[in-house]
């Protein structure tokens, strides 16, 4: 059953990760998706080490099974952060919020095949709504499509398409590990990866103090104490659930950059927001007695 408490961890996790967008389209530009990846996943993985040093057994449990962690950590971080870095170089940080909404839709398309769930008519109502406040939200920024964003689009896609993979296998292969191992295994795993590719791609010139901020706010807000939040709704609420989260994001990039990068808000974007939170609540709800 869902608390109530879960849904505004769910609302924390959707205000940092609607963030992430808006740093991402800071830094990207000036470091490079693959510099900027493993430095979000390298920063986030020292803040979260002394953390797991404290946890009785915690680098234990890492050894154990760090192998599916590795896998896990890969999909559901490294290849994902990257593609969304990469689209982000050209998709403005809302749009390319409203894309990552679509991580429900892929979540519950996996859980057929993965996990033998049903897509019932509730949940299928419930994903009908964040779809439509999706596109309510897409019209309402006059995002258009074309040619040359076909790529970015496509890749967005293909990292909402990890998310959905991942989220499942998660909670297959790391059953009842805690989420302070799965977290910080899973984006070391992915720094480690990545570590090549960000040398070989390093750029020439030295970042400035605004792009290492937004490192920072990505590395630690938005990675390292998100991802525990996110590992531990997994364990709780299951993967379909818990990935309804990114229905909000949306609705966060949104207020984030009426706020600090002074963007009108519309009726359009009320109107998506109210639909998107409606489709979040009918896909967590459940009946009682």
């Amino acid at each position: 059953m869902t608390e109530p408490r879960d849904w505004l961890w769910l609302l924390l996790l959707a205000a940092m990760w609607g963030g992430s967008f808006l740093f991402m389209r800071v830094a990207v530009p000036a470091l490079g998706p693959f510099p900027l990846i493993a430095l979000r996943l390298g920063v986030a993985t020292l803040a979260l080490l002394p953390l797991l040093w404290w946890q009785p057994g915690g680098f234990g449990l890492w050894r154990q099974h760090w192998r599916a962690i590795a896998v896990v950590g890969v999909f559901l971080s490294a290849l994902p952060f990257c593609l969304i870095a990469w689209a982000t170089l050209t998709l403005p940080a809302g749009v390319a919020s409203v894309l990552n909404a679509t991580t429900p839709l892929m979540t519950a398309l996996w859980a057929m095949p993965l996990a033998g769930e049903a897509m019932t008519r509730q949940r299928a109502a419930g994903l009908a709504l964040g779809l439509a406040g999706v596109l309510v939200l897409t019209l309402g920024r006059g995002a258009a499509f074309g040619l040359d964003s076909a790529l970015p689009v496509l890749a967005m896609l293909g990292a909402t398409g990890c998310y959905g993979w991942s989220g499942h296998m998660a909670k297959r292969w790391l059953p009842g590990l805690p989420p302070l191992v799965t977290a910080t295994g899973s984006l070391a795993s992915g720094a480690i990866l990545l570590l090549p590719l960000a040398l070989w791609t390093w750029p020439p010139q030295a970042p400035t103090a605004t792009v290492w901020g937004a490192v920072l706010l990505l590395a630690l807000a938005c990675t390292a104490f998100a991802y525990v939040i996110f590992y531990r709704l997994i364990e709780k609420l299951g993967a379909t659930r818990a990935s309804s989260v990114t229905y909000l994001v949306p609705v966060f990039g949104v207020l984030w950059g009426a706020l600090w990068l002074g963007e009108v808000v519309s009726a359009a974007m009320l109107a998506g927001g109210v639909l998107i939170l409606a489709g979040v609540l009918l896909l967590g709800w459940q009946r009682r007695g």
